[in-house]
């Protein structure tokens, strides 16, 4: 499975290794496709790929964690 999500980042989060923590607690493959980062905010755009559950509990770690998750959709998916 492949999904798309928006992530943004408060302040007191920037220097934590989440992308580590997903790729290695959760088995799943953070793809950064677009990203800005300053002392304030980070704004990412990944691509998480894995098993269905790995990439549900991944991104319930991010939100846990205090990140804002959105979903992204592919211009393809809107059919």
């Amino acid at each position: 499975m492949k999904k798309k999500i928006f992530c943004t980042i408060p302040q007191d989060l920037i220097k934590d290794p989440l992308l580590y923590t997903l790729g290695n607690r959760f088995n799943v493959v953070p793809n950064i496709r677009g990203a800005s980062v300053t002392d304030e905010i980070a704004l990412l755009s990944l691509e998480l790929e894995g098993e269905d559950q790995d990439v549900h509990n991944a991104v319930d770690f991010l939100m846990e964690s205090g990140v804002k998750v959105e979903e992204l959709r592919d211009s393809d998916d809107e059919d």
